[in-house]
């Protein structure tokens, strides 16, 4: 572990942020056509290409796809960064020759352009591709099957972003999840899921030298309209990858490198440890327990006894930029929820909007105190 590669010399710069788009990642593509086969897959809803970039020539044949979801970009940068590192391995040189040597790994980086463009979870027809795997009935989804069907991986990495609500036990948050994917709705454990419980396991041990206790295991409830559950079903190992919240990381840098750091273990070009399969249920799950700020002792106008409120971003787009909206999750005398920020407000009379009452899901635009001093300062990112 002391030998891993620093994920600053390989970070692909020019890739930052949240909002990431097929125009962003279109000169990064040309730039890999000299080293990697480049391909249109197919074509979105709106006519952008799916494209798709093979790596190596081995007989073991991985196949991977991000921004499945548009608004969830972590790990395309991430996927952007292992690229650089094929190119500029350096040290790594015979490892990545190796592991080229020894596999085929097939990435299709932003299977939904058009969800990218617009920041949106869904595609141009406000479907979740991740929920049209049985039906198929959007060109992406589509697209992929036939990839799937084509390639005939034998590990498919199904890459995510998770929202900032989820955290482990302990009370730290999920800065990176996984799921082995049910294949039924038993949950049995199958020679693929088995597979990919080992491979998580292994990430996982990794992983926790870097960011000890915040590693979180997804829910497994079997969803025959979910992609990693079909693929798994078809008996091929597939792993879901959920990057989530790293402590002030909003723009999702940090964790980018805990997702590169994962690429590496499973591409065993770093020494990647060999737990039992096990070891998979050894990962807390996922709790949705977390919220962005959460003030504590307030005294709110119109509401009985001292209180606490928790405050949740929205990210919107706005002039190309992702803006985090705060609005109101959730007032009570006894909230559980934690906050990524947290704040003790000693019984302060707190207005909101400048007025007396309160409304759950409202946007929060002012969020004074009682002499109209403003406390904004905690919604600052």
């Amino acid at each position: 572990m002391n030998n891993i590669p620093l994920h600053g010399t390989y970070k692909n710069t020019a890739l930052a942020g949240r909002y990431i788009t097929l125009s962003d990642l279109f000169p990064h593509i040309e730039n890999f056509s000299s080293r990697c086969t480049v391909s249109v897959e197919g074509h979105s809803v709106l006519g952008a290409n799916l494209y798709s970039l093979r790596w190596g020539y081995g007989p073991k044949k991985i196949l991977a796809w991000s921004q499945m979801h548009g608004n969830e970009s972590t790990t395309t940068k991430a996927v952007f960064d292992i690229f650089h590192f094929f190119e500029n391995s350096g040290a790594y040189n015979d490892a990545v020759a190796r592991f080229l040597e020894q596999h085929t790994l097939l990435v299709l980086p932003m299977l939904n352009p058009d969800g990218a463009a617009s920041y949106t979870r869904e595609n141009a027809n406000q479907v979740d591709l991740n929920r049209d795997a049985k039906k198929r009935t959007q060109p992406e989804s589509q697209v992929l099957r036939s990839v799937f069907e084509r390639f005939k991986p034998d590990l498919c990495l199904n890459l995510h972003d998770q929202r900032t609500i989820y955290g482990v036990s302990g009370g730290t948050s999920a800065t990176l999840s996984f799921l082995a994917p049910a294949a039924d709705r038993k949950r049995s454990i199958t020679p693929a899921r088995k597979t990919a419980m080992q491979l998580i396991a292994a990430m996982s041990e990794v992983l926790s030298a870097h960011i000890p206790g915040h590693i979180g295991r997804y829910d497994d409830t079997f969803n025959v309209n979910c992609v990693g559950d079909t693929f798994q079903k078809k008996g091929v190992p597939t792993i879901l990858f959920e990057a989530g919240h790293f402590p002030g990381d909003y723009q999702r840098e940090q964790t980018r490198k805990y997702i590169f750091y994962a690429f590496l273990s499973l591409f065993d070009i770093i020494e990647r440890p060999e737990p039992p399969y096990k070891k998979y249920f050894d990962i807390p799950e996922n709790q949705n327990h977390f919220r962005d700020v959460v003030l504590r002792d307030i005294s709110l106008p119109e509401v009985e006894g001292v209180q606490s409120i928790a405050i949740q971003f929205k990210e919107v787009l706005k002039d190309d930029t992702i803006r985090f909206v705060p609005h109101l999750d959730a007032i009570g005398s006894k909230l559980e929820l934690r906050g990524h920020v947290e704040k003790n407000l000693n019984g302060k009379k707190v207005l909101i909007n400048s007025h007396e009452n309160v409304f759950v899901n409202e946007e929060i635009v002012t969020l004074t105190d009682e002499n109209g001093d403003s406390i904004e300062d905690f919604l600052a990112i």
